[in-house]
């Protein structure tokens, strides 16, 4: 009889860490180890002999780190992986490059307290690692981030010069989760420097929506960055929840601020896209256009149908695009998706639906 089990090799330096983590697995009946290593050389020949299913990576390794470990393997035999990450700045950057190189998601661990810590995430890392073996990995480029494969907006940079925003009228809202920072940067990329305002909420632990906003502000012609209490929304800048609070969007005239809330989890996030998109209900009214994206869970989805029975124009992700096509998925499940499309065409329709689409048109005459 063949095993259904997830095959799962550990890969870490700390031999402490592949035991807890290999324990984790252990008691799980759907996963088993089918080896662990202390590098990237060992790892490589494990991956040969053993064909593992899903690997789990440490971010910093010996002999080879663990980054140019992971762009080999989507170059030569694309797996997925889950990163094992600690909590620092440094940390936070490299996980972020290894979801650019192809990594499924991550979980973090501190650095003290390694043992308490594993375990007390490890339904979220037994859940992760699930979800990773039920995606299709595909070949990746050495540099992903210079390859968008968003629709092109032809005449998009001639239409910005020509546009003067003084208040904010249209607003632009996202929610996303595993695979939500790819799929964010993707998407952000393929706007213009003078989009409507964008508030975006993406389940990520506290330190790395930092990071990911400043990394989305180096690579795209917005300006990004992590969500104060009081930020004014403007055409051509994006905010991100910070990882441990929600983000609520408030009007006062005619600004629209972003506030910090740090009240209970809401469908067991925080930040909560469900959350966000409410606000931007009551906030925007018809003015907004809102973008669910891949991620597990139905976080949003709920959000999305109460938008667009206020005649909001929404949007799913597909199926085909998405890393985990839960809370899209649930959306066009539920009746919230006024379009569902492929990750590579969402940014032309957001602009469409914010009436960008015409002053584009307007600019190619």
């Amino acid at each position: 009889m063949e095993d259904s089990r997830v095959k799962v090799l550990v890969v870490d330096d700390s031999a402490l860490v592949r035991n807890i983590l290999s324990r984790i697995f252990e008691e799980a009946d759907d996963i088993v180890v089918v080896g662990v290593a202390g590098d990237p050389y060992i790892a490589r020949e494990k991956i040969k002999s053993l064909n593992p299913d899903v690997i789990t990576l440490d971010v910093e390794m010996p002999r080879m780190d663990g980054l140019t470990f992971l762009g080999n393997l989507m170059r030569l035999r694309p797996l997925p992986v889950v990163m094992v990450s600690s909590l620092t700045q440094r940390s936070a950057d490299v996980t972020l490059r290894a979801l650019e190189l192809g990594a499924v998601d991550f979980v973090t661990k501190p650095s003290i307290d390694v043992s308490h810590t594993l375990q007390d995430c490890a339904d979220e890392l037994l859940t992760k690692v699930r979800h990773a073996a039920r995606v299709k990995v595909h070949r990746r480029n050495a540099n992903p981030a210079n390859t968008p494969t968003h629709t092109p907006i032809t005449g998009a940079r001639a239409a910005s010069k020509q546009r003067n925003f003084r208040t904010t009228d249209r607003l632009i809202a996202i929610g996303a989760s595993t695979g939500g920072t790819e799929a964010i940067r993707e998407v952000l990329m393929g706007l213009p420097s003078d989009a409507p305002g964008i508030v975006i909420a993406q389940h990520i632990p506290p330190g790395f929506s930092a990071a990911f906003a400043e990394r989305l502000d180096r690579i795209t012609q917005l300006s990004v960055k992590e969500a104060e209490d009081g930020d004014q929304v403007l055409p051509g800048h994006a905010f991100v929840a910070p990882g441990d609070r929600h983000l609520r969007l408030t009007r006062s005239g005619a600004r629209y601020l972003c506030l910090l809330d740090d009240s209970e989890p809401v469908n067991r996030h925080k930040p909560s896209v469900d959350v966000l998109f409410r606000s931007v209900l009551a906030a925007v009214g018809d003015n907004a256009v809102a973008a669910i994206l891949t991620g597990m869970g139905g976080d949003g989805a709920s959000a999305m149908c109460a938008l667009k029975d206020q005649h909001v124009h929404t949007i799913a992700q597909d199926e085909e695009t998405s890393v985990v096509w839960g809370m899209p998925g649930e959306t066009v499940r539920l009746g919230g998706a006024c379009e569902t499309l492929p990750l590579g065409q969402i940014a032309a329709a957001l602009l469409e639906a914010t009436s960008y689409g015409q002053l584009v048109t307007q600019a190619r005459r």
